[in-house]
């Protein structure tokens, strides 16, 4: 005998079906539910794997942020190199037409 779940079985024989229908129907509900719960399996594993995926994209981005954070660092390096090579030159100009 197949799987079958008991209550629908004895709800539908409360109802008015036969036994043998009440019985079948049942045990085809059951494979239903069987059915239903390999596809939330797959599913599940479907998402471990997005979560997986998502979790490296996660660590690419935390390798950009850190490269970005160097270019800035360089970049506020320069800042500070040409605002004094042109506070330099300006003090050089100031000093040949002041004098």
């Amino acid at each position: 005998m197949a799987l079958q779940l008991g209550a629908l079985r004895d709800a539908l024989i409360e109802a008015g079906a036969s036994e043998v229908r009440a019985q079948r129907a049942a045990e085809e509900l059951a494979g239903y539910e069987r059915e239903f719960a390999g596809i939330r399996g797959d599913m599940q594993l479907g998402f471990a794997k997005v979560d997986q995926q998502f979790a490296k994209v996660d660590q690419q981005f935390a390798k950009v942020d850190q490269q970005f954070a160097v270019v800035r660092g360089d970049i506020n390096l320069l800042r500070w190199m040409a605002g004094a090579n042109f506070a330099l030159t300006l003090a050089v100009f100031v000093k040949l037409f002041i004098h």
